[in-house]
């Protein structure tokens, strides 16, 4: 037999998982429910100023960096309309991954080059994050000459490229690892001789 019942062995693992995030999750809901926040919120309003650098939630901050990564026009279309439609198409071109990952094997695990791209696609997006949080006139990590907007170019310019280049030309020309014979034989590694 090639497979082991779902029930109970991932029943089991997923209770564990899923308790030890309601321990951390509760922590933080019952003993520090502003830790995540960002201080701004805790400053009293005040209609007739506006905060010099206002930033979203930290999980929005990549698209953010996009959107502000493009100030320049193309053929008469403003930058703020194309730095919209940039964070946009950021956002549906991860609904295409499919139809452009050309690779027979969709595992990373057995495609070693690809495996590579995709540490430097999570990297960039680290970046593009630290570009969000960041003003854009602000040196990138403290470096001089490398401000954040021309960092944030530079990434925004390799999330695109990664989907739009990497991933089909990576698929189309690299060799795979064969594929094992069976799911024990991957696991196990010994499974094949039983």
């Amino acid at each position: 037999q090639d497979s082991i019942p779902f029930h109970p062995y991932y029943t089991i693992k997923d209770l564990f998982g899923m308790g030890v995030f309601l321990i951390f999750f509760c922590g933080f809901v019952f003993f520090a429910p502003d830790y995540l926040g960002h201080p701004d919120n805790y400053i009293p309003a005040n209609p007739l100023v506006t905060p010099p650098h206002i930033v979203p939630e930290w999980y929005f901050l990549p698209f953010y960096a996009i959107l502000r990564s493009i100030d320049f026009t193309i053929f008469g279309i403003p930058a703020k309309l194309l730095g919209v439609l940039a964070m946009f198409a950021s956002i549906v071109i991860l609904f295409v991954i499919p139809w452009l990952d050309t690779s027979k094997v969709r595992s990373s695990k057995f495609r070693p080059v690809y495996k590579w791209f995709f540490w430097l696609f999570v990297v960039d997006t680290f970046i593009l994050g630290y570009c969000g949080a960041k003003a854009p006139d602000d040196y990138f990590m403290g470096v001089p000459g490398l401000k954040v907007i021309v960092m944030g170019q530079l990434s925004t310019l390799y999330y695109f490229a990664h989907f739009l280049v990497v991933m089909p030309l990576v698929g189309k020309m690299e060799r795979p690892k064969p594929l094992p014979a069976s799911i024990s034989e991957s696991v196990l590694k010994e499974g094949a001789n039983a």
